[in-house]
């Protein structure tokens, strides 16, 4: 059906029904709630577009939520219900009636019933701002035979003939229309409630591999394509937390380059008993060539490179900050490349992956490189996003990022004594644009390691199990 005829379906027979089947179904629509509340931030500019009563955006707890509904009849049942919303009527398929943008667009299990997609996501470029995360649900295609018969059954409100679209077709229609996929997902494997069988179904079939495909429903989180600028000057800071690595110290001065229109290079020291504290400060005071970068430092009064880290991004004043581990394993040399990812607009978060190249005989032992790469499958599997190495030191994002990565800290809990955790995890739960960049990784020229092959692999084991709780 046209544009017209889907309104007036929508307002005759849709719309009156609309509360007392979403009542019937609280299972399916408390689930589509648990997972936009973790991914949308609260207080953040919220657009809702579809054909229900805004009940989703009012529950995101935006800071200011509008809702353009195709059903005139719905917006003023909305606007009743939710009067903090403000409700626009959509009264053409072309554009849409705002001058506005937001942080967050929310278009709720209504693309199947848009009788042109391309032109609908093409003019989503109105209102989205280059942060603005999109959030697409829809059904998976696969349950087709199984909604029509639940709607003859009248288990389900009757819907009009949609488009059913599999993952592939929407990502596909969203490059056509100018915009970049950040993660695709599936949720609920069984989409009715059955005491102690909906929960085992659904909080740990559902994520498996290849039945995931059986899920209910589908979303896609998409951002509008950046256009790549190379040139664009940002500031830089370079992390390094340091403990015991005073022999590296002046080789990672002289080694880092310059990168953006500034980099500054922030040391941490963790308490050394080798004199890497005194090393440090001997080499910022020493007046440094005009290649190298400004130095400073700082005493970490906490213990373990994660609380380090936070220190340094605390002291930075970069737009873009980038850890680096002071033993050296990863080259100084390579984070120019980091920097050109970021600035080209590529990704948002990036980190090194040490298990493409070949490294050196003694870079990395053979139980290391089997702890990495079982974090590895880990990590991808609870975050639907591909990790090859997700323990590399090396890794970078936005300042402003940062920032707010760091506001939401406490819902992952604060014990990441490495910083991969809290990093990875929040970025995911921020819907950032992630990447991995290959680095050559070498084996220390000086010192040893102070990681506990054992005690810190059964610590990021604890804490991959509590993000599987909390993860949506």
């Amino acid at each position: 059906m046209d544009f017209a005829e889907l309104k007036k379906y929508l307002n005759e027979v849709y719309a009156p029904a609309f509360e007392r089947w979403r009542g019937r179904n609280t299972y399916f629509h408390d689930d589509i709630l648990r997972f936009f509340r973790y991914a949308v931030p609260q207080n953040a500019r919220v657009l809702g577009i579809g054909f229900n009563d805004g009940w989703l955006v009012d529950a995101v707890k935006p800071q200011r939520g509008v809702y353009v509904g195709m059903s005139e009849v719905l917006n003023r049942q909305g606007a009743a219900r939710y009067p903090k919303l403000h409700f626009v009527d959509d009264q053409s398929p072309d554009r849409l009636p705002l001058n506005e943008t937001f942080d967050a667009i929310i278009v709720l299990n209504s693309i199947g019933l848009v009788p042109d997609i391309q032109p609908f996501l093409q003019r989503l470029h109105q209102v989205a701002a280059p942060r603005t995360r999109i959030f697409i649900s829809y059904y998976n295609y696969l349950w087709e035979p199984i909604i029509k018969l639940a709607e003859r059954l009248g288990l389900k409100q009757r819907q009009p003939v949609q488009n059913w679209l599999s993952s592939a077709d929407i990502a596909n229609l969203f490059d056509l229309a100018g915009f970049e996929v950040i993660r695709t997902g599936s949720r609920l494997l069984l989409p009715v409630y059955v005491p102690l069988l909906s929960a085992f179904c659904n909080r740990v079939l559902a994520r498996l591999p290849l039945i995931n495909r059986l899920n209910f429903w589908n979303y896609v989180i998409v951002r509008p394509r950046p256009n790549y600028q190379p040139d664009r000057p940002y500031a830089v800071s370079v992390i390094v937390p340091a403990r015991n690595e005073r022999g590296n110290i002046k080789h990672i001065v002289e080694r880092l380059p310059l990168m953006g229109s500034a980099t500054e290079l922030i040391f941490i020291e963790g308490g050394s008993s080798d004199g890497t504290l005194e090393e440090i400060k001997q080499v910022a005071s020493t007046p440094q060539p005009s290649r190298n970068p400004t130095i400073r430092y700082a005493v970490q009064e906490g213990i373990g490179k994660g609380d380090a880290v936070r220190k340094g991004f605390s002291l930075a004043t970069g737009d873009i900050l980038m850890i680096l581990d002071a033993d050296l394993t990863v080259r100084p040399e390579e984070l120019p490349r980091f920097y050109e990812v970021m600035a080209g607009g590529h990704a948002e978060y990036v980190q090194g992956s040490r298990l493409i190249y070949p490294m050196r005989k003694e870079a990395m032992r053979f139980l290391n490189i089997l702890g990495n790469k079982f974090f590895s499958l880990v990590f991808s599997w609870l975050l639907g996003q591909r990790f090859k190495d997700t323990l590399c030191g090396a890794k970078v994002l936005f300042r402003s990022d940062y920032e707010r990565l760091a506001n939401q800290r406490h819902y992952f809990g604060d014990f990441d004594p490495f910083g991969d955790f809290d990093l990875i995890f929040g970025a995911s739960r921020l819907s950032l644009k992630m990447t991995e960049i290959p680095v050559h990784y070498q084996e220390r020229s000086y010192g040893s390691t102070n990681i506990s092959r054992f005690r810190h692999g059964l610590l990021l084991l604890r804490m991959c199990l509590f993000a599987a709780r909390k993860l949506e």
